[in-house]
């Protein structure tokens, strides 16, 4: 079955502290828009709901506008910006980088599936 939806049309949006996504469900994919406001801090403005020290979701991306920064558990530091294509693996820290928000794609099921919900239990 063909399946076609408009970012500008989610099916979900959630909202946390410094940032929202907007979620959108197709057979097969799950697919966000990340917005993340200047300041933003996966530490102060997810850890909390995720209930974990660092954000334990893969994500796949492309970078549509900003700059962020993304710490690996191990050390390990890069920057991303517009134009930017990642694979970022579970066990990071992210922030966003100056005074422009950051609006990123994310086509990693896990992010539109999971991200930016209260952990369950």
């Amino acid at each position: 079955m063909m399946e076609v939806k408009t970012i500008d049309k989610a099916d979900e949006r959630r909202d946390f502290p410094r940032g929202h996504l907007e979620v959108l469900h197709l057979t097969g994919l799950d697919f966000a828009v990340a917005t993340f406001e200047p300041g933003w801090h996966w530490t102060e403005s997810l850890g909390p709901l995720a209930g974990t020290e660092s954000c334990e979701v893969q994500h796949n991306g492309f970078v549509v506008q900003g700059r962020m920064g993304l710490r690996m558990n191990d050390g390990a530091e890069c920057e991303i910006g517009p134009g930017d294509v990642f694979v970022c693996p579970p066990g990071h820290d992210a922030w966003v980088i100056g005074d422009e928000q950051v609006i990123l794609y994310d086509f990693a099921g896990p992010m539109a599936q999971e991200y930016g919900r209260a952990k369950q239990g």
